[in-house]
């Protein structure tokens, strides 16, 4: 079978985005809780990917030439998961048991969900595992393309670095990286950690074609993307500059929105949110609150 893209308008996008949103924020009002604020600050990439950009099958997950996805930053498995329900990889019910004993819906990703191709989470390693999918690729001549997504935290990771020299090295034009640039990580703002500015500069060192964009701005996303290799022989890395928590007000651009179990009335107020931004056709903006938003 080949795969093709499927061409999605903007309005289609923006209404899977909210689709999504409202997922992880009903996932995150279970007891257990959830990583909320990393996977909402990562839905327009993941909607831009799966809904448009990768040439995917949700009927043939399989495929040998399909379309690779690996989220590095594992720990935001519900945006994936809630992405992967919305495709139609597997019934959106299914969510409702996120984290319940026995189920397949784990804290971080596992190949028992259709749609994930690898278990990650042990922060800096997607970025070689990445590679390794697009050196397979070249190697055996498939035109798929691999992406990673990965936290701007997690870019402290020195394995980061080393799958970054590596993929220049061995010119992986197929292989393009995401980097969730929300400024927090679990314990505060990544400037004041251990700082990673200037984020395009260190990826332009290694070799790379840099691109930034409003991580929250689906329609830049999907141009970024969907254009991407930008550079013949060179590895694309896009910067996504979001909001951890983007879309609930009352969480977004805060540390705390890392880990969340929303009570009754902050569910009921979150979707409240939700449910005005879609109604007035509205993005969730960029704050430049607590850091202005990056993830670990």
């Amino acid at each position: 079978m080949t795969l093709t893209t499927d061409p999605t308008t903007l309005d289609e996008l923006h209404t899977r985005a909210s689709n999504i949103r409202r997922r992880i924020v009903d996932i995150c009002a279970n007891p257990q809780g959830g990583h909320l604020g990393g996977s909402l600050s990562l839905v327009e990439v993941l909607t831009a990917l799966y809904f448009d950009v990768m040439r995917v099958d949700p009927a043939l997950p399989a495929d040998p030439d399909r379309d690779i996805f690996l989220l590095s930053k594992g720990h935001a498995a519900i945006g994936l998961y809630c992405t992967l329900a919305e495709r139609g990889y597997f019934d959106a019910e299914e969510l409702a048991h996120y984290a319940e004993t026995g189920s397949r819906l784990m804290g971080h990703p596992t190949r028992d969900v259709p749609g994930v191709e690898m278990p990650t989470g042990s922060l800096g390693h997607g970025p070689a595992l990445a590679l390794g999918f697009a050196l397979a690729a070249k190697l055996s001549g498939s035109p798929r393309k691999t992406y990673v997504a990965l936290g701007d935290g997690e870019m402290q990771e020195g394995s980061v670095w080393e799958a970054a020299m590596g993929a220049v090295g061995l010119r992986l034009d197929n292989l393009v990286a995401v980097v969730d640039r929300n400024g927090l990580q679990l314990t505060g703002d990544t400037e004041e950690i251990c700082p990673v500015e200037p984020v395009a500069a260190r990826w332009r060192s290694f070799g790379w074609a840099v691109r930034e964009v409003p991580g929250q701005d689906v329609a830049r996303v999907r141009e970024a993307l969907a254009s991407a290799p930008w550079e013949p022989g060179c590895p694309s890395v896009l910067v996504a500059r979001t909001t951890k928590g983007a879309g609930v007000p009352f969480v977004a651009g805060k540390p705390n929105s890392h880990y969340v179990a929303f009570g009754e009335r902050q569910h009921a107020r979150a979707l409240s949110a939700l449910r005005r931004a879609a109604e007035q056709g509205r993005a969730p903006r960029r704050t430049d609150a607590a850091g202005g938003g990056a993830d670990d």
